[in-house]
């Protein structure tokens, strides 16, 4: 059985977000708002349909997905680029893949203890986040 997402985790940790944030084009002004930010992640596990919601007091970004099914994401609010993304279990690793004009771009999510790690990447750029569980 994959891992348990489900719950509410509040960002305790935030490394290079502004280096991920460069290889995505976004603006000075909202890279330097973000990286003061912290996020809070709702996810709704239910099988492998995912629902999740990462909110912030600047933006907020929803997005719902089933592992093993490719569906085309708007990131709205965040870089707004369309993409093609796929996400799929790696053991109890959700691996994403998402396909457009940037390289190399994606995340991964695995659980340690209760602590979320989110591994974001663009390019040559990686982002590590860490979500503590509520």
């Amino acid at each position: 059985m994959p891992a348990d997402y489900n719950g509410t985790w509040v960002m305790i940790e935030n490394k290079n977000f502004e280096g991920l944030m460069k290889s995505l084009d976004i603006d000075f002004a909202t890279r330097k708002i973000a990286i003061h930010l912290t996020q809070t992640k709702e996810i709704k596990q239910e099988g492998d349909k995912f629902y999740t919601k990462t909110l912030s007091t600047f933006r907020n970004y929803l997005v719902d997905y089933t592992i093993g099914e490719e569906f085309e994401e708007i990131t709205k609010g965040l870089d707004n680029r369309t993409v093609k993304t796929l996400v799929q279990w790696d053991g109890d690793k959700l691996v994403c893949v998402q396909k457009g004009e940037k390289a190399n771009r994606g995340w991964k999510h695995w659980i340690e203890g209760d602590k979320l790690h989110l591994e974001l990447t663009c390019e040559d750029q990686v982002c590590h986040q860490v979500f503590q569980k509520q």
